[in-house]
């Protein structure tokens, strides 16, 4: 297809034709001009294919295929080739099927534990997300396919999704929540991005040139493609001028003839037009290029791959030597999750798959005896008090007795947020009374996001399945037996209850304006400042087996901002069975004086080993695993100093630790005003000498004697006292204490702002 000859033979009604839909999955094709239609289809951890044409509400019955772990399951598996193994079986599956794009991966950050499509996001971290997201991405798209990483940006919440403006200061949108598209679009190389619903501080995503724009095309430099989410489209023609090009679903037309009319009458020019085109057409172009068309799908395999990538995403949450368990012990297995396990979340991710792998069904299927209660029915959040009764005389006939239990369909869906962290209450109730009746109690946890478990104590052991696609049973039961051996760790922290979490005051927002008042400081990153309790905290999960962490090595002890950094540090099995540890590195700013958190992942590496292996991990570090963004400069910079590089199970759970000291190569320029502080001047070197000097003439020789008329006068710690005071009085206020002379400031200032020609407006603060 030559995109160029194309675009000068359509005319501008085909231009703006193309710039939409033709029904809810396809493309617009003009035959004339050989331009075909390309299906997009729902994913991402699944293929949700419409059967037939398309309608245009995108809800008819989708074909039967496989279901994978949701993202919030994949995250936990801390293993980038997980992802890999999951886009590369996407990829052939949308070969066999004629998609050639697949919407996905979805990269939102977990602000609050509320959100209701937690499930179908990776993490808390941007990092952890961003790295997952990627891997997943070139692998999906060496399969010819496209991806299309979603929901740009800062959309973290189903309450008012389509309407509300997410309001988020310039530095926290950098550092939180824009670092995992970034990854994405640099490192994925996605060719598509799907721009949010709602609106970022005021302007829709769809129209948004500062995202789209400034911070997409001419800061990432991305050339791909950018859609909307379905029905996000404002103002087509302002969409198109921020940078926006495919809106869908298709319409009736009217958004083509306001193209068309704005071209016609000059607000909207007609190269601005071609590029969105452009951008279609090339996207059009590698779908067809790319496309096999002898490829098939093995969806047995398919299902295999699911069942075994649950069991990497798996956490073992709590273990008292209960697990795992011997096939030679009775075992009762319990709750309605047990025959039909909650393996999905619900809304346009949900995947139709002709069946769902229950464990009791997988016992069954392995040879293992186990007997069956209900205890608890999945659609009523009452006091089953007779299906409690029963299991609880199961658990006591048996050795074991393993609940499964969890969040149901309706407690977390796209399209609403969550109420609170609580499971149903019969559900409680039921876990509680067959502790007490059978200490070997286990529970196998179903949910796409954390949980109050007011039970934690009385039980010996907890398994967290996440959402585990289809075939969920088969992976728990073969965890539960030790054929495989749990290895996940939870990509979120698990609050002890909901008000702890940092967005609890500022969720879902008033009137659809929703304050990011907490900053930098989601997740881990607050409770770790807050030195708060937590249930769980984020990258925390146990095995069967374990690791020692032991030579931690750093190739250099001082380097400049310009260079990199290799870690490596010697893992080693010391336990009994086969294992898998996600081995962590957070990076923590010693000195720093900007407001950071203690600690960010900044590294991480899955790693397997047998019994007494042992095994070197290596990491390597560049400018922004240590550097903040700095909204004087919008952009991101290194401020010189320690830097402790820790090694480590969990964020709480450091076992190595190192330093190196960073030169940052950048120098923030400073502007200084007469209401810039003594402090401030310090930190340059010519207004350093100056206060000095002017220090020095106030002192009058007094030395000692000076600061015993001091304690006399102001007590002890009055040499403190009068420093501190000094350090923050305005320049202006020197002159007022006669200091200096009036015009002495003047003169300190254009010496001070040298650098800063033309800008001499004293209302310029330091930057």
């Amino acid at each position: 297809m030559d995109i160029e000859k194309i675009l000068k033979e359509l005319t501008t009604e085909e231009k703006a034709s193309l710039c939409s839909g033709h029904d809810f999955w396809h493309t617009k094709a003009v035959e004339r001009l050989g331009i075909p239609s390309v299906m997009m289809c729902d994913g991402p951890h699944g293929l949700r294919k419409q059967k037939g044409e398309g309608d245009h509400l995108g809800i008819n019955e989708s074909i039967e295929t496989v279901c994978y772990p949701s993202a919030s399951a994949l995250a936990s598996s801390f293993d980038r080739d997980v992802l890999s193994e999951l886009g590369t079986a996407l990829g052939k599956e949308c070969q066999a099927e004629q998609v050639g794009m697949l919407l996905g991966p979805g990269v939102n950050i977990k602000r609050s534990p509320l959100c209701g499509r937690n499930f179908e996001y990776f993490s808390e971290d941007p990092y952890l997300s961003g790295e997952l997201a990627a891997s997943y991405v070139s692998s999906l798209q060496k399969q010819g396919v496209s991806a299309c990483v979603k929901h740009f940006a800062a959309n973290n919440q189903e309450t008012r999704r389509m309407s509300g403006s997410s309001e988020v200061d310039e530095r926290t949108l950098h550092e939180i929540y824009l670092p995992a598209f970034e990854t994405v679009v640099k490192k994925g190389k996605t060719r598509s991005v799907m721009c949010a619903y709602n609106a970022l501080n005021g302007v829709f995503a769809s129209e948004n040139q500062f995202l789209l724009t400034d911070v997409l095309r001419e800061k990432w430099n991305y050339q791909g493609m950018v859609v909307t989410d379905w029905g996000a489209v404002k103002d087509r023609v302002k969409g198109l001028l921020a940078g926006l090009d495919l809106e869908m679903p298709g319409g009736p037309g009217v958004q083509d003839r306001k193209i068309v009319e704005a071209v016609k009458n000059g607000d909207l020019k007609e190269e601005v037009l071609d590029k969105a085109v452009r951008n279609i057409l090339t996207m059009v172009r590698d779908s067809m290029d790319n496309q096999k068309a002898d490829a098939v799908v093995d969806r047995e395999q398919c299902a295999d791959l699911s069942a075994l990538l649950a069991e990497k995403c798996a956490v073992l949450l709590k273990n008292q030597g209960v697990l795992p368990i011997s096939k030679e012990k009775k075992v009762a297995f319990i709750g309605e999750f047990a025959k039909t396990p909650r393996y999905q979340g619900a809304g346009s991710s949900h995947i139709h798959v002709a069946h769902a792998v229950g464990a009791c069904e997988a016992a069954a299927g392995l040879g293992i005896e186990v007997t069956f209660a209900q205890g608890y029915r999945i659609c009523e959040d009452d006091d089953t008090k007779q299906l409690r009764e029963e299991a609880v005389k199961a658990a006591r006939e048996a050795e074991t007795a393993v609940i499964f239990a969890g969040l149901p369909d309706s407690y977390e869906s796209e399209g609403g947020d969550r109420e609170n962290l609580a499971m149903p209450e019969n559900q409680n109730l039921l876990i509680s009374a067959v502790a007490e009746a059978q200490p070997n109690t286990v529970v196998v946890l179903h949910g796409g996001s954390c949980m109050e478990l007011p039970w934690i104590e009385q039980v010996a052991a907890v398994l967290c399945v996440h959402l585990g696609g289809h075939q969920v049973g088969r992976a728990s039961v073969r965890l539960l037996y030790g054929e495989a051996n749990p290895g996940g760790k939870l990509a979120e922290t698990w609050p002890l209850k909901l008000e702890d979490n940092p967005s609890y005051l500022n969720f879902p927002g008033e009137e659809g304006v929703v304050q990011y008042r907490e900053g930098i400081f989601v997740g881990y990153r607050y409770y770790d400042k807050k030195k708060m309790d937590v249930l769980f905290p984020f990258g925390y999960g146990l095995s069967y087996t374990d690791f020692r962490y032991e030579e931690l090595k750093l190739d250099k002890c001082r380097m400049e901002d310009t260079e990199e950094l290799t870690v490596s540090c010697r893992i080693t099995n010391t336990g009994r069975y086969p294992g898998s540890e996600a081995v962590q590195l957070y990076v923590q700013d010693a000195g720093c004086k900007a407001i950071r958190p203690v600690r960010e992942l900044k590294g991480f590496e899955k790693v397997a080993l047998e019994p007494g292996e042992s095994r070197e991990v290596f990491f390597t570090l560049d400018k922004r695993a240590f550097a903040s963004y700095d909204i004087g400069l919008h952009d991101w910079y290194v401020e010189s100093g320690t830097f402790f590089i820790e090694v480590g199970a969990s964020s709480r759970d450091i076992r190595l630790s190192g330093e190196v000291k960073v030169t940052g190569t950048l120098e923030k320029p400073v502007y200084y005003t007469k209401q810039s502080t003594v402090g401030e001047l310090m930190k340059t070197d010519r207004g350093r000498a100056f206060i000095e000097q002017m220090m020095n003439r106030g002192q009058d020789g007094g030395g000692e004697a000076a600061k015993a008329e001091n304690v006399k006068n102001m007590g002890e710690g009055s040499d403190k006292i009068v420093e501190s005071m000094m350090m923050e009085m305005p320049l202006q206020s020197i002159v007022t204490f006669g200091r200096m002379t009036e015009g002495q400031p003047d003169d300190l200032l254009r010496m001070l702002n040298a650098d800063f020609k033309g800008r001499d407006d004293e209302t310029n603060r330091k930057v």
